[in-house]
């Protein structure tokens, strides 16, 4: 089954993880165990890692969303 989404609500959904993210880390709990020295991952990455990934990709999907406004631009100009 195919999910279909518009690139609006896959930025919103993106955005809303990475502010799922936010309140973790902001959370004292979370801190505590983070800075514990038994907290590990296999490749060493914490949370603030995932929400600069998101943030990377919701970056690169207003790229392409903004070179395919110009590229519409463009072709439409010529009609």
């Amino acid at each position: 089954m195919e999910i279909k989404l518009t690139t609006s609500e896959i930025r919103t959904i993106l955005q809303g993880c990475q502010y799922t993210l936010q309140l973790v880390g902001s959370s004292k709990d979370y801190r505590r165990v983070q800075s514990s020295e038994h907290f590990s991952t296999s490749n060493n990455v914490v949370l603030n890692d995932a929400f600069n990934v998101l943030e990377e990709i919701v970056d690169a999907i207003d790229q392409v969303e903004q070179l395919n406004q110009q590229g519409e631009s463009s072709h439409g100009a010529g009609n």
